[in-house]
């Protein structure tokens, strides 16, 4: 791959995916890349660039999904659903008492394991729910890994992957070598495609965001367009969630850290103008942006 033909591809990549690769990510792309050139018959990658500069669209959404991180597991670093489970939903059961319905949206979503725990984890608050319409909202760049959450099929090392095994049993059924969610959790989650480069407006208005291990791709101009838009798309009590190594923090003022709960944030009122409602059982402490 000459040097011409990696600028093109960072450049390509950026503008469809948001993907920002710093210029030493040459060997990452040539990874990836190469197995790609080679199913599709091409002699290399320069080949593949000029198929994509003559306008290949297959071509060009099979780059972008080689390229996308599709890495996750069920309940990925455990304390965010710890979090859901023991602060976030209690709040959210008291403030939402009245109209008994709750909206979560997974974003880059992957093959599923994230929304689909988020599900198992309200399905096992039993009553507490009973009679609530919860919609969870999962989206994603890539259909290839769409399809395969709708179907909701995993190997045996994917539900070994995080997936505590009285989980396993009560809500997968196996089938020789793999095992498919019950239909009653597959059917709480809605997925759809999505760009996050895009605006989202039309998804509506969500109780709960889980933006986790994905913005880290993206540079910061970026990052602070995406934080506007989820800040629009949240309820004035709601909760975004990051990833462990995310922040938004010298990024955007439109969120607010908080304390003692590493990854969530809420809305900043000073900036919202919105009024702040009881999210949790007892009063946020919200921590200074530094």
């Amino acid at each position: 791959m000459t040097p011409a033909d990696y600028e093109y591809l960072r450049k390509f990549l950026k503008e469809r995916s948001g993907l920002d690769l710093s210029p030493d990510k040459q060997y990452l792309v040539e990874s990836r890349l190469l197995p790609l050139a080679r199913k599709a018959s091409l002699s290399g990658i320069p080949d593949l660039v000029l198929k994509i500069r003559n306008g290949d669209g297959r071509l060009a959404t099979d780059v972008v999904e080689a390229m996308t991180t599709n890495e996750t597991f069920f309940f990925r670093d455990k304390i965010p659903f710890d979090h859901l489970r023991d602060s976030i939903m209690p709040g959210l059961i008291q403030a939402r008492a009245a109209r008994k319905s709750l909206r979560i949206w997974s974003a880059a979503s992957s093959t599923g394991q994230e929304p689909y725990s988020i599900a198992m984890c309200l399905k096992e608050m039993g009553t507490a729910l009973a009679g609530w319409r919860i919609e969870i909202v999962a989206t994603d760049l890539s259909q290839e890994v769409l399809e395969k959450s709708k179907a909701g099929v995993y190997s045996q090392f994917e539900v070994q992957r995080g997936l505590p095994i009285q989980l396993l049993m009560k809500y997968f059924t196996q089938s020789n070598e793999v095992w498919q969610l019950n239909t009653d959790i597959r059917a709480m989650v809605q997925f759809r495609q999505l760009n996050l480069l895009q605006d989202f407006s039309h998804l509506g208005t969500f109780d709960v965001i889980f933006c986790r291990n994905v913005l880290i791709y993206f540079d910061q101009d970026t990052k602070a367009v995406i934080f506007e838009r989820m800040a629009k798309g949240l309820e004035a009590d709601g909760t975004l969630l990051l990833g462990a190594a995310e922040s938004v923090v010298g990024i955007t003022d439109a969120f607010r850290p908080i304390s003692d709960r590493r990854g969530l944030y809420q809305l900043n009122p000073a900036r919202s103008g919105r009024a702040m409602g009881g999210l949790m059982p007892q009063p946020l402490k919200v921590a200074a942006a530094r």
